[in-house]
Formats: structure tokens, sequence, C-alpha cells
């Protein structure tokens, strides 16, 4: 009889809590995961009025040594100044306060030193929240790549706080969560024709999180902070499933890279979310399912659907469509190896009525 010898390292957030009022719970989270008393909170110079300097005084009013900093971009110039800076004062854990860019600094930063890092998110605009990726742009090529980190040992996250941020955030956040529909159809079909590793458990996962939107679509276009507790609940899980399936594929597929696509065209791309939304109206097109339903639930909870409504200039749309399958081109997705001709981007584009 044949050894079974597969093995399988998932990392999991240990504590989430999501609701109102919760950020003043903050020392009490810190203290139950016993991670030191020497952290840096890592944010930015708007987010820093909003919840960085209250989570520094939280934590130094619980007797914890607290360093804070403010960074912008997601680049090897602040990830390193925030090395240094723990490197110095001996940090033993830290804390990102902010959206997205502020979260993957602190997250990678925390991964390369081996120190625990803590989600405290500001805005519900994506699943990097909870996951253990990170956006960044790679050097030479300028393109945005997902690299590894540790998931967040905990995700403090305020649903008053996130409430008070412009909706579009939470809106972007739907987006990327509905993403995960065609990018579990691109992994089946990554795992189908090209043997890609797949995870049954983390695919259910990721689809049972799209459909948490899908199925809450009219309540969250509401605006209420009810809805906020719903996308924070659905990024979280999708965060979850990718630490579930090892990368991102649970998450990111076709739609992501034509979203990444964008990012490397335009000098002033939108929300990630929402032209992750855009993109998933058309590659639900390409599998021949039910486009006008995910189109439907994104008009219904805010968010664009449109070139128009995005902001972006509609030859755009087809020259990201023509260049996404050059994006990370080791995940196999609908797009293929060759990509889309320009006729049938256009006519993709034009039929699932984003460009008009």
């Amino acid at each position: 009889m044949d050894s079974f010898e597969k093995e399988k390292w998932m990392q999991l957030p240990r504590d989430v809590l999501i609701g109102h009022g919760v950020l003043e719970k903050i020392g009490t989270v810190c203290k139950h995961l016993e991670v030191g008393k020497r952290a840096i909170v890592v944010t930015g110079c708007h987010t820093r009025k909003i919840a960085g300097d209250k989570v520094g005084a939280l934590l130094a009013d619980a007797g914890y040594e607290i360093d804070l900093i403010e960074v912008g971009a997601v680049n090897g110039e602040h990830i390193e100044s925030v090395k240094k800076v723990a490197l110095e004062n001996k940090t033993e854990f830290m804390l990102g306060v902010g959206g997205g860019r502020i979260i993957d600094t602190g997250k990678i930063a925390a991964y390369e030193l081996h120190i625990p890092f803590i989600s405290v998110p500001t805005i519900a605009s994506h699943d990097g929240i909870a996951s253990p990726r990170a956006s960044i742009k790679d050097k030479e090529r300028g393109n945005p790549v997902s690299i590894p980190t540790h998931a967040p040992l905990a995700i403090v996250a305020d649903t008053e706080i996130i409430f008070s941020a412009p909706y579009r955030f939470t809106a972007a956040g739907c987006g990327d969560i509905i993403a995960n529909y065609t990018a579990v159809r691109d992994w089946q079909l990554a795992h189908r024709l090209r043997n890609a590793s797949f995870s049954n458990y983390a695919a259910a996962l990721s689809e049972m999180t799209a459909n948490m939107i899908l199925e809450n679509a009219r309540e969250i276009g509401k605006g209420e902070e009810k809805s906020v507790w719903t996308v924070v609940k659905a990024l979280v899980s999708s965060g979850v499933a990718m630490s579930i399936a090892g990368s991102s594929a649970s998450a990111s597929g076709s739609e992501h890279k034509f979203s990444h696509a964008l990012d490397m065209i335009l000098e002033r791309p939108a929300l990630h979310g929402e032209q992750c939304g855009l993109g998933t109206i058309m590659m639900t097109y390409l599998y021949g399912e039910n486009w006008q339903r995910i189109r439907d639930v994104l008009k219904e909870i805010g968010a664009p659907t449109t070139a128009k409504e995005l902001g972006i200039k509609e030859e755009y749309i087809i020259e990201a469509l023509t260049s996404a399958h050059k994006i990370n081109p080791r995940r196999y997705t609908i797009l293929g190896d060759s990509g889309l001709t320009y006729e049938a981007a256009e006519k993709l584009a034009l039929v699932t009525q984003v460009i008009e």
C-alpha cells in the first residue's frame, strides 16, 4: 500500500471582533493574544485622525509601549522604514489601522520581521483585511502582484468607524466579494485543464461568501450600519478561504486580472473592488452564466456597472480585456494563454453593456 504523504499548513486569524464600538476593546484583544508589550501602529495621515491615534491611546492606557508610523503607498521604502523603527525599538507586534494600503504595508513588514500582525480596518473595500496575501507593485514591471504573508493574528473591525467612511468603499468591497463567483470557476477550470491544486472546502466557502452579498443586496443597498456588518463578515470569510486554499485562487481570477490590467493602463484607476465587479459581469458572460444577475445586484448595491459610471474611457476597457491574460500568467483562467482579440473584447463589453 502506498504511503500517504500529503501535507497542508493553514494559518487562520485567531480572534475576529466585528461590531459597533469594538475598537474600545483593542487592549483586551492584545492582552488575550499575549503578543508582548511593544507595538507599532501603522496608519495613514487621514486614518490616523479617524482611528490611528485612538488605537495608540487605548493601547498606551492599557500599558503598552507604542510607536505610531504614518505611511502612504505600499512600496519597499515604506515597508523598510517601518521595519527599521521596529528593529530599533524591539517591537513585538504590529497593528495596521486604515485601508488596504496601510494594512498591506503593515502585513508585509510584520511578515518579514516574523512578528504578529493585527488588522484594524477603517473601510471595507476588499478582502485583504483578513487574507494571508498582500498586494504590492512589481519593481521591474510596475504591475500589482500578490505576495504571501501571514494571515492577521486578529481582526478588529469597528462597524461604527467603517460606516462613517464614504459608502463607495463598502460598495467596492461587495464587488471584490462578488468576484469570488468567477474566481472559483476559473480555479475549477485550471484544476481540470492544468491540474492546478484545488480545495473543495475553500471553493465552497468562497462561493458561500459571494452568495452572502448576492442574497443580501437589497439590505446592503440601504446603506445602514447593519450592511457594513454583513460586508465585513463576507470579507473575513473570503480571507479565510484564501488561507485554506493556500493561495488567492479562491478569490482572484480573470476578473482580477482585468482589474490589475486597468491599474497598469490608468494613471488614476477606480477602486479595486469596483473594477473587479465590472470584470465579474463580463467574465460571467464568458462562462455562459447569468451575467445579468451580477449586474443587477451591483446596481442594487450602488456599485458601478459601466465604464461611464466607473469614470473610465471605453477604449481602456477594451485594452484591459485584451491584455489581462498577461497578468500573473501562471494562473490559468477563462482568458486562456493568448487572451481576447480586440473584436472579441469589444463584443464582450458591448453585449454586457459595460460600454455603449
